[in-house]
């Protein structure tokens, strides 16, 4: 049996494996997988064993992109399903931990080098308040970091489905459009690769222009190169949005120690980012710009914080798994 330890970070599109040593979050033998290629994830466990070369081990935290309460996990946004039971008995694991991948990501960050996070607007984090964690990906991920004691609990959430509140008439006029097609619009809908896709064609709909991208990818290549107005519009928003949604969530968790920003999404148009509105949203909470400007937010550029985070859970007595 190997002396390592499995972690794995698994969202809607792809799971990101590693090895870890008892007590260490330093990874290796890191791989990535497609969800889609397999049938579930006892599968993409075993194939990647099979690519490290070991048969098993005795421990895993997994971190997933859906609610992990009760013995039956169902992914959100892919067709996996299983139960903790019969995973652990597949993988003949003597301990199985699952955790949302947010809070894995949350515990993440306290582990990414300050050379992977980029500073977005002003702002001093307030020593010993609460810290947000947000990301739009294949979903969209919010969880938080309370401290307590010498450490730092994570919150594990379901925010990216709170209600979407529009701030102006083209928002409003983008609501309308999502309300036709989905009923309830959720911050999800829009602030994720799908939701991407989903703004761009409700703003082509309200400019009454014709739709030109097919996939969250073109929008996100055209917009960074100015070759599509409609494009360029749509990132824009997407930007100013999830400003607007991450200032209401640090209202609501008092979050004055920071913000950090992750996920699939982001790092890949960064240099979009910074120059977007996003700081501008972050702040405009009326009585409360003053509040909201002392508080500091971060990009995560790094490569896996959410496995960095499952590693750090592994042993961790206050997230439970």
């Amino acid at each position: 049996m190997s002396e390592y330890a499995l972690v794995g970070d698994i969202g809607g599109t792809n799971a990101r494996f590693a090895l870890v040593r008892p007590g260490s979050v330093e990874l290796q033998q890191v791989r990535t997988l497609n969800c889609a290629d397999y049938r579930n994830i006892d599968d993409a466990c075993r194939d990647y064993f099979a690519a490290v070369g070991i048969e098993r081990v005795a421990r895993a935290c997994l971190a997933f992109a859906c609610p992990v309460q009760g013995d039956e996990i169902r992914m959100t946004n892919n067709h996996w399903r299983f139960t903790r039971e019969t995973l652990k008995r597949q993988l003949g694991l003597d301990q199985l931990k699952l955790v949302n991948d947010f809070t894995a990501m949350a515990l993440g960050m306290l582990h990414v080098p300050s050379g992977e996070r980029l500073v977005v607007g002003g702002g001093r984090a307030l020593d010993g308040a609460a810290r947000l964690v947000i990301g739009p990906g294949t979903g969209l991920g919010v969880s938080g970091l309370v401290p307590a004691n010498d450490g730092w609990i994570p919150l594990a959430t379901e925010g990216g489905h709170v209600s979407f509140a529009p701030t102006d008439e083209v928002e409003l006029a983008v609501w309308r459009q999502l309300n036709e097609q989905f009923g309830r619009v959720s911050v999800e809908r829009i602030l994720c690769g799908q939701g991407l896709l989903n703004l761009y064609r409700a703003l082509c709909g309200y400019r009454s222009q014709p739709v030109r991208c097919e996939s969250p990818a073109e929008i996100s290549t055209r917009a960074l190169a100015g070759s599509e107005p409609m494009a360029v519009e749509a990132l824009s928003r997407f930007c100013r949005i999830l400003g607007a949604v991450a200032g209401d969530a640090v209202l609501t968790l008092g979050a004055r120690g920071g913000v950090y920003l992750c996920g699939g999404i982001l790092p890949k148009v960064a240099e979009f980012f910074l120059q977007s509105g996003f700081r501008e949203a972050f702040e405009a909470k009326g009585r409360f710009v003053e509040y909201m400007a002392q508080v500091p937010v971060w990009l995560c550029t790094a490569d896996n914080p959410g496995l960095l985070g499952a590693a750090a859970a592994l042993d961790n007595a206050e997230v439970a798994g």
